[in-house]
């Protein structure tokens, strides 16, 4: 659970190597922003290194509302999916999967040998990927005649807020986005003007 309104992702797709006794762990570390975009990227991966014995993986979605999930796929429980999971927590990361390929060597690993390839791996993806902040935010849609648009203007500019969609038509329509921690006081302040409808998204 994060308790600002700002967290932090993966900046960009990164990826990690490890070898022992033979065994490849390739990792790929991801932003996704959905469930649907985690099915989507496993599927690609698994496309990309369909010869692999395993594609173990983890990934963690939601801030405010969390969603995690890991998978050993095939490997001792606990071995694979759990220690890239804890990585992806390790580095503080919020709408992230991390996927790590197996190729074995024909040389059983051990439990302990498992967790230390997984995790090693995983971090490698997670550090070659880096990090950005990402904020929370809210939507709004503002509906307001003509004369209210340059009051609306400078709102936005002053509180460096972003018009996702904006129509001129008989009556002026605004959907902006808003950082969470910006919302009540942005509220306060549309709040003063009697001549513009408000609706949160």
């Amino acid at each position: 659970m994060c308790n600002t309104d700002q967290y932090l992702t993966i900046r960009e797709q990164g990826q990690g190597l490890y070898k022992e006794k033979g065994s490849k762990f390739i990792s790929i570390a991801v932003h996704v922003e959905s469930e649907e975009e985690v099915k989507a990227s496993l599927l690609n991966i698994k496309k990309q290194y369909h010869d692999a014995r395993h594609h173990c993986y983890a990934y963690r979605l939601g801030v405010t509302e969390e969603l995690v999930r890991s998978n050993d796929d095939g490997e001792p429980s606990g071995t694979a999916g759990k220690p890239i999971l804890n990585q992806i927590y390790s580095y503080e990361m919020y709408h992230a999967l991390v996927v790590v390929v197996r190729y074995f060597g024909g040389t059983k690993l051990g439990v302990s040998g498992l967790v230390t390839a997984y995790k090693t791996a995983a971090r490698e993806a997670l550090e070659s990927a880096g990090k950005e902040v990402k904020y929370l935010t809210v939507r709004f849609q503002l509906i307001m005649d003509y004369p209210m648009v340059d009051q609306v203007m400078r709102l936005i500019k002053e509180e460096n807020l972003i018009v996702v969609k904006q129509e001129f038509e008989m009556r002026c329509k605004f959907i902006i986005e808003v950082r969470a921690g910006q919302k009540n006081f942005v509220l306060s302040r549309i709040a003063l003007w009697h001549d513009v409808e408000l609706k949160e998204l």
